[in-house]
């Protein structure tokens, strides 16, 4: 039995079910919100409640964009080279490119990556779609910016496969990354380096 008020363990609960918070750091940030001021609490309740109603996918790129817009920004520039992709697993890959300032072209998101542990085939990613848009657009070059994983690499080859008759020009990012490591996680300057030295993925 919960020593804990229902309303205050299950925030905790909560919590816990985010990534990377286990239950030390639910219980910190669950009293933390306890103790600030209500319009604290109010905002973030808000800011949650909108993040879902006001948010969908872009229909070109498959990033995240605002729910009454169907392409987002970046698509949108006549400034971006589309005849340059960059392939990524997750929209927080694209913020983490953009960062560097150091690519021009426009992106495409999986939307996650091929892994038969978790059930996870082509068919459930955005793969289709990209195929579908390379028939369409004049892209040159596709960047393979998949994560240094196991499962990045497997999706990369399976791309790679399906994309050589298609495109001119196959890249996959180099390996300034670290193996295993997460693109939201590095540093501008390991990013920039690995864009600048990418390699024809043969």
């Amino acid at each position: 039995m919960s020593v804990l008020p229902r309303p205050v363990q299950d925030l905790i609960t909560a919590l816990e079910r985010l990534p990377g918070i286990g239950p030390k750091t639910a219980s910190r940030l669950a009293f933390f919100l306890l103790r600030a001021p209500e319009e604290l609490s109010q905002h973030l309740a808000d800011a949650l409640f909108e993040l879902k109603g006001s948010t969908s996918l872009c229909q070109v790129c498959f990033n995240i964009t605002l729910a009454e817009q169907e392409v987002c920004e970046i698509c949108a520039d006549d400034e971006r080279d589309g005849r340059c992709l960059c392939v990524v697993e997750e929209p927080l890959d694209v913020l983490a490119i953009e960062r560097t300032g150091g690519y021009p072209g426009k992106y495409h998101v999986l939307q996650g990556v091929i892994s038969p542990i978790e059930g996870i085939g082509p068919e459930d990613l955005k793969i289709r779609e990209l195929l579908e848009r390379v028939k369409v657009e004049d892209v040159q070059e596709i960047i393979l910016a998949t994560n240094p994983s196991m499962e990045g690499d497997a999706t990369a080859l399976y791309m790679r496969q399906r994309l050589s008759p298609l495109v001119p020009r196959i890249t996959r990012l180099a390996r300034g990354l670290p193996s295993g490591g997460d693109l939201e996680y590095a540093d501008q300057i390991t990013l920039l380096r690995a864009l600048d030295g990418r390699q024809e993925f043969l």
